[in-house]
């Protein structure tokens, strides 16, 4: 069973930072902000396949040639007991697959995930469809972020790439809780301007807490 890296991935003091980055977000704005983290948008088992195939296939390429019997009778059994250690490997090392799919593969894997998130956690339920998920894809290093149909309304989804871009960047630069806190605040303001706080909009009808999937 592989890790999971979600439950552990921010320090109780980064959580904390959140939801207060979220909780100050949404004072001057109906709109609602969800943050959500998962392990991996999909298994990519087509690319843990050939990952497979061509690791097992090089290693045994290798020892064929160092003990100088480059056979197919030789081989094809290398290929077969190297399998196993190459799927465990790949299984323990999960970004290492990721060189064996394209990156049109990969992006759509991401945006597929986070819509499912955004119904699987209800974000479509609230009263003025002002529902806003911040989405992190750990082993993609990628985010998406995608808002209700009212905020579509006012708000298109390219607008939202800028801040995600923005996000990903400091996920690889290893500063991914103070990067989504200010994605958090920024996603804050563009709400604020669009969708500002009236009398019957302030309930807070999403939790402020960071949401944890694998």
């Amino acid at each position: 069973m592989k890790p999971d890296k979600t439950n552990d991935f921010f320090s109780a003091a980064e959580m904390k930072a959140i939801r207060k980055a979220v909780a100050v977000a949404e004072t001057g704005t109906s709109g609602q902000i969800a943050p959500m983290i998962v392990d991996e948008s999909d298994s990519y088992r087509e690319a843990l396949l050939l990952g497979v195939l061509f690791l097992s296939g090089l290693l045994a390429l290798i020892v064929a040639i160092a003990i100088h019997h480059v056979t197919i009778w030789t081989y094809i059994p290398l290929v077969v007991v190297l399998a196993l250690p190459c799927y465990l490997l790949l299984r323990r090392f999960p970004r290492i697959k990721l060189a064996f799919i394209g990156r049109k593969r990969i992006n759509e894997a991401v945006q597929e995930r986070a819509v499912r998130a955004f119904y699987e956690k209800g974000l479509y339920r609230t009263r003025h469809e002002t529902g806003v998920l911040i989405f992190i894809s750990l082993l993609e290093r990628k985010v998406w972020i995608l808002g209700d149909r009212g905020i579509n309304e006012k708000i298109t989804p390219d607008s939202w790439q800028t801040l995600a871009g923005e996000l990903a960047k400091g996920i690889r630069q290893g500063k991914t809780c103070e990067s989504l806190c200010t994605t958090i605040r920024a996603c804050g303001e563009e709400l604020t301007r669009y969708f500002p706080q009236a009398p019957g909009t302030g309930i807070n009808e999403l939790p402020d807490d960071l949401l944890v999937s694998r």
